[in-house]
């Protein structure tokens, strides 16, 4: 795939700035402080873009801009190549200077583009250039140019300059020229300690008015910008994470990186460009670098000396001509890396596939000999390479060992998954290994890194593929370990039924075996059959105190702990117990999981202050134990999120969520993103035209995030009003949840209240037939919403504030549609009644975006009511909330309810009423003069006397022409 391009400038504003301000070009009064600079950077830094940028800044402030190129022409190279250039640029774009010049210089006209190519003279004698002749006349030249306006000269790739172009540009360096300011680029990577202009560049610094500026490479959040300019669509923090690694800043290299994305390769394009290097190194120094590029990322010396034939004085001297020509660096602790990264990769990917397996076997010999000390992880990955499967398969097994000790689960995962492919694939039954327990091990690693969805494809494949004539322990505790998944995921297998199933297969095996399984079903049991779960708990708690088995009798107290207590302790105190119980037992995830439903409990029952404690130490601990993305800590950081969007701290929430530089697992990055559009679009009305979009190719494999990312939909359709858009996103929410969980999801009942909502909004503005045919849309909504406070009836007594509260919103949803809609409307002191309820409910909880949500609905009915001081009150406060919130729909709906001034004269505020205005609004929406009546809850007769005085006032002789008068007047 060809690598993407941008014309934008990212990343380079402050070398922008100095440029054109050293130079003059954008300093105050024109003073500038030196006359030429140096740009330095590495091939693909950006050198050239940056120089493009000045060129464009330079034209904008009225200068004049000439640009010559340096050409890698080898050794057949051509004196003064780039004046040649500027001097033909010249001579198009300013004949009459030129000609002046070229009269009083006669030997300028040699460097004429035309005259530069092969003939059969030869300049010699009088035609022969004389140096200072040239010298003098292209400075002339400049300072002509230079006469009307003020001029920049560019000189680009000064690294392939051949020495007539180096000493005219010392010559310009070091005499000043009236308005000319000069700019030469080179490449810094090029200057290796033998190159020409690295003496020279040495002498032009000493020079006054000369100054350098080292173009660095990006960072991290100038690459992010980068790429996202290169492709617009969202990549997942990993494929971020990825290129900003390999390409280390580099722009060229990322743009080559986006547009290669998927290859995992490093593009041809740029392997050509990077292999350059190689070019001038010996045959043994390219021989050393090879070795490296096998290495990894970086070797030491003494892995380098035992896998090399060479010598110490000859391995020395190549490694010092490899670092001389800026190929490796070498760090303090005696190792050896590629100066680029990518360049390792290129160099790899370089060798014959013959060559790469020796080398590798090389590595393994060394390795494993003891000839050099390494790490398992180096061995597995050598032998892998090198095909030699015993020792992959060991070094794997060991490798992801040493990485759970040190709490890398992710890369222990990645270790164990490479043993299982090799013993699957291998062409001979691999016999000293248990597979069973590897895979077992390896699922463990996957739900500690987060990759709970990964565990449970790799332990269906396992119990795929046992014979049927298995031992029954094999199988019984490979569904052990796949039900224990399952309780961590979406999904519509049944972990109760798999760990049932593991049970009975494990009756009659050893009691570690069993208790495990009995823990696990207790687990799935759960508080949906609370008395089954807490007998099989105890009886695997039974089983674990006898036969000694510490650890699984802490995380049995935790599952009590969760269970209807019967000894009458509270359930916070039996959660934190069990957390503090698995803490002293050094237990990590049995405590993290007491925290979290610690965290969970307090959450429910609105004390967010709490829970945001608890959720805070649940993502403190994790990162003692490397667990920072296994679920609980995980959904912590959701869930304090959430607790603080209801707090009213929304940015503390975006920022809590951003994975910026790290690497989670798909399902926790896409999960934090829809939250954050659920705060940035959803609350705060910002248009991210495709993010809610992108978002659906989640929701079939994860229930929260459909539900975050709907409720945005949901909102941002409320916003408009657009009641189809958000009735076709809840349904769509439903469709891709109920496989998933079930059918009356709890969160099912809050998006019915917000699509009912929005048919409410929308109705005020809809024909007499536009409300009739919602109804059935409505009455749907609120049938589903009953169904799930139906479903919940038997567990009202542990339903919390926030479920109260959409129970309370829902009612007074539906009375403000059947108010608007005119369909079977409520009497005013109903609706009034629902939203005080929906206030104090929101209230009760907490909520400081639905407290304001339920007061702009409030002030609306009170107003329409003719409660002006309470209608003004709710909207104050609401609007208070609002702007804190940075709430725009929030802001739109007061104004449009009329709680903040219309944009008319004041002659025209005068003019009409407030109820006039309510009146005449609805009258350009086509109601009957009862409609009004019955929406406003006065009489029909006094709203005829009303509209009679707004076509009077408005001299009006028709109720079309007042709706058209007040439109254009800005009443409406």
């Amino acid at each position: 795939m060809p690598a993407l391009r941008t014309t934008d400038l990212i990343g380079r504003d402050a070398e922008l700035e100095e440029l054109s301000s050293q130079l003059g070009i954008r300093a105050s009064e024109g003073v500038r402080t030196v006359r030429a600079m140096l740009v330095a950077g590495d091939a693909g830094v950006g050198k050239t873009r940056v120089l493009m940028a000045l060129r464009d800044t330079a034209l904008a402030a009225d200068w004049q801009v000439v640009a010559g190129h340096c050409l890698d022409l080898a050794d057949s190279s051509l004196p003064y190549l780039p004046f040649s250039e500027i001097l033909g640029r010249v001579m198009a774009d300013m004949p009459d200077v030129a000609a002046r010049v070229l009269e009083q210089h006669p030997t300028l006209a040699r460097l004429q583009p035309g005259r530069r190519i092969r003939s059969s003279e030869t300049a010699s004698g009088d035609q022969a250039l004389d140096r200072g002749n040239v010298y003098d006349a292209f400075a002339d030249l400049l300072t002509a140019v230079a006469v009307d306006a003020p001029l920049l000269v560019v000189v680009e790739d000064a690294h392939w300059a051949d020495e007539s172009t180096r000493d005219m540009l010392s010559f310009l360096f070091s005499r000043p020229l009236p308005g000319v300011a000069l700019v030469v680029s080179y490449r810094a990577d090029d200057l290796h300690r033998r190159h020409p202009l690295r003496r020279q560049v040495a002498e032009w610094m000493r020079l006054r008015g000369v100054d350098r500026l080292q173009l660095e490479p990006l960072a991290d959040d100038d690459v992010r910008r980068l790429v996202r300019a290169l492709r617009p669509g969202t990549l997942s923090e990993a494929e971020y994470v990825s290129i900003a690694d390999r390409a280390e800043g580099n722009p060229f290299f990322v743009e080559e990186l986006v547009g290669a994305a998927r290859s995992g390769q490093v593009p041809g394009e740029l392997a050509d460009v990077l292999l350059v290097h190689l070019d001038r190194l010996d045959e043994t120094t390219r021989r050393v670098v090879r070795i490296v590029s096998v290495a990894g990322r970086q070797v030491s010396h003494g892995l380098l000396a035992a896998v090399s034939d060479l010598d110490a004085t000859a391995l020395e001297t190549a490694l010092r001509s490899a670092v001389e020509a800026h190929v490796l660096v070498a760090s303090r602790g005696g190792t050896y890396a590629f100066r680029h990264a990518l360049l390792g990769e290129a160099v790899y990917d370089d060798l014959l596939p013959g060559e790469r397996v020796r080398l590798h076997a090389d590595f393994v010999s060394a390795l494993g000999e003891g000839r050099a000390v390494g790490t398992a992880a180096e061995l597995a990955q050598h032998a892998r390479r090198a095909d030699d499967r015993p020792v992959a398969i060991r070094a794997s097994m060991e490798a992801g060992e040493e990485a759970l000790a040190v709490g890398g689960p992710s890369e222990a995962a990645t270790h164990f998954l490479d043993a299982l492919e090799l013993i699957d694939t291998s062409r001979t039954p691999v016999t000293d290994v248990d597979a069973q327990a590897l895979v077992r091990r390896c699922a463990e690693a996957l739900i500690a890194a987060g990759r709970v969805p990964k565990a449970v494809k790799v332990l269906r494949a396992r119990l795929a593929t046992l014979p049927a004539d298995a031992p029954d322990a094999d199988r019984g505790q490979l569904l052990t370990a796949l039900a224990s998944a399952l309780l961590l995921t979406d999904t519509t297998e049944s972990p109760s039924a798999t760990a049932a199933e593991a049970v009975d297969l494990l009756r009659g095996s050893p009691p570690k075996l069993l208790a495990r399984a009995l823990f696990v079903h207790a687990e799935s049991l759960g508080n949906w059959r609370a008395d089954d779960a807490r007998a099989v708990a105890l009886e695997a708690l039974d089983l674990a105190e006898r036969n000694d088995l510490t650890s699984l009798a802490v995380e049995l107290h935790t599952t009590l702990a969760g269970l209807d207590p019967t000894s009458g302790e509270d359930a916070g105190a039996g959660w934190r117990s069990a957390a503090e119980r698995a803490r002293r037992a050094g237990l990590i995830e049995p405590e993290l999981r007491a925290l979290y439903f610690l965290g969970r409990l307090h959450h429910d029952r609105g004390d967010l202050d709490v829970a945001g404690e608890v959720y805070r130490e649940v993502i403190s601990r994790s990162e003692v134990g490397g667990l920072a993305w296994s679920p609980y800590p995980a959904e912590s950081r959701l869930l304090l999120a959430v607790a603080l969007t209801h707090q009213g701290r929304l940015d503390e929430a975006v920022d809590l969520l951003d994975v910026t530089g790290q690497d989670p697992p798909m399902v926790y990055e896409w999960l934090f993103f829809a939250h954050q559009m659920l705060i940035m679009i959803g609350l705060r009305g910002d248009t991210h035209s495709k993010a809610l979009e992108r978002l659906r190719e989640f929701w079939g494999t994860d229930g929260l995030t459909a539900i975050t990312a709907g409720s945005a939909e949901v909102m941002r359709a409320a916003a408009v009003p657009d009641p189809a858009q958000a009735l076709a996103a809840y349904d769509d929410v439903v469709a891709s949840v109920v496989p998933l969980w079930h059918e009356w999801f709890q969160a099912r009942l809050r998006l019915a209240t917000l699509v009912v909502g929005t048919f409410a909004s929308a109705a005020a503005h809809q024909s007499a037939d536009e409300r009739e045919s919602a109804r059935a849309d409505v009455d749907r909504l609120m049938s589903d919403a009953g169904k799930v406070i139906d479903f919940y009836a038997p567990y009202d007594a542990s339903r919390g504030p926030e479920y109260r509260m959409w129970v309370a919103r829902r009612a007074a949803e539906h009375l403000r549609w059947r108010w608007l809609a005119q369909v079977d409307p409520p009497v005013a002191d109903e609706l009034v009644e629902a939203w005080r309820a929906a206030e104090e409910s929101a209230l009760t909880y907490g909520s400081v975006p639905e407290i304001a949500h339920a007061r702009v609905r409030l002030a609306g009915v009170l107003r329409a009511v003719g409660d002006a001081a309470g209608a003004r009150v709710a909207a104050d406060l609401a609007r208070e909330a609002a702007h804190a919130l940075r709430a725009g729909p929030l802001l739109a709906e007061l104004t449009a309810i009329g709680s903040a001034p219309a944009p008319t004269t004041a002659s025209e505020v005068a003019a009409l009423t407030p109820r006039e205005g309510e009146i005449l609004a609805l009258v350009a929406e086509g109601r009957s003069n009862g409609e009004i009546g019955k929406q406003l809850f006065i009489s029909t007769k006094t709203v005829s006397v009303h509209v009679s005085n707004v076509l009077a006032k408005l001299d009006a002789a028709s109720r079309t022409e007042a709706a058209a008068i007040a439109r254009r007047r800005g009443l409406i």
